[in-house]
Order: C-alpha cells, then sequence, then structure tokens
C-alpha cells in the first residue's frame, strides 16, 4: 500500500538553489517583460515552487531605459503617488520618468506591483536588479543570458 502513496516535497531555504539571470530589455515591451521577471523572482518556474518560501532566482537587467510600451500609453498612462499632505497627489507618464535621472524605475514598479506584499515580496525584490545601461556589476556570478524577445514575437516592440 505505501507504495501507492505520493509524498509531495516542499521546498526549504536549505534546499533552494538560486541561479543568476541576464535579461537584455532594449525593446521589450513593459508588461510583458515585468511579468515574466516576476514569475523569475518568485520561482514559479521551477517544479519545487513553494509559496512561503523564497525559491526564485536572481535577475539582471540591463538596458533598462530602452523598454517600449505599446499604443499611446508611453503619453497616456499616469501613474499617481500622494505626498501625504492634503491635496498632495502627484501624477507624471512613463515617458517623463524614461527620460529622467532614473528611468530603470519604470521597470522597477511594473515588476513590484506583480510581486505579493509583505516580508516575502519584499525579499524577493531584493533578487532584482536593474541598470540604466548596458553594463552591470555582477559579471562574477556567472548570469545565464535570458532571451524573453524569443520565448513570444509581441514581447518585443517592431519584431
Amino acid at each position: 500500500m505505501k507504495a501507492l502513496m505520493k509524498t509531495t516535497k516542499s521546498a526549504t531555504p536549505f534546499t533552494v538553489e538560486k541561479k543568476w539571470h541576464l535579461i537584455d530589455a532594449d525593446g521589450l515591451v513593459v508588461g510583458r517583460l515585468a511579468s515574466i521577471v516576476a514569475n523569475i523572482l518568485r520561482g514559479k518556474h521551477k517544479p519545487s515552487y513553494t509559496p512561503h518560501i523564497d525559491c526564485g532566482d536572481n535577475v539582471i537587467i540591463i538596458n533598462a531605459e530602452k523598454v517600449k510600451f505599446t499604443g499611446k500609453k508611453t503619453t497616456d498612462k499616469v501613474y499617481y503617488k500622494h505626498t501625504g499632505y492634503a491635496g498632495g497627489i502627484k501624477e507624471t507618464t512613463p515617458a517623463k520618468i524614461l527620460e529622467g535621472r532614473f528611468p530603470e524605475r519604470v521597470l522597477e514598479k511594473a515588476v513590484e506591483r506583480m510581486i505579493p506584499r509583505g516580508p516575502l515580496g519584499r525579499a524577493q525584490m531584493r533578487n532584482l536588479r536593474v541598470f540604466k545601461g548596458a553594463e552591470h556589476d555582477h559579471v562574477a556570478q556567472n548570469p545565464e543570458t535570458l532571451d524573453v524577445a524569443g520565448m513570444n514575437r509581441k514581447n518585443k516592440v517592431g519584431a
């Protein structure tokens, strides 16, 4: 009888193996890239996925300033934030952020909004590194390149 019983293996923090992935975001659609990165950060691409354990991998994104939006979202989409004071709601567009000083925040916030909130989500977000140029300082980790544009033709604008 025991041979027929199936047991589910649950991952523990000690049994999780973390890899490093490198993604070139040049010409990729923001939402599609963010959903792929969020799944990798959470570990949902692994067969040993456990919801309450940080079993995701580390992700490095380069060329974050070259991401694209489909349609007129670059100018028509509006991001809101509140300062905490009365009447302190501020708004901005992705075009302003991408032209500004920190263009990598568009991708960081897109991924952050796809990760569950809480201590586990904050720990998973620490595994994301976004750079606005082509250089990154994690060469020693030997990241494997992930071709997001090759996964689906819709992932890249103009492909």
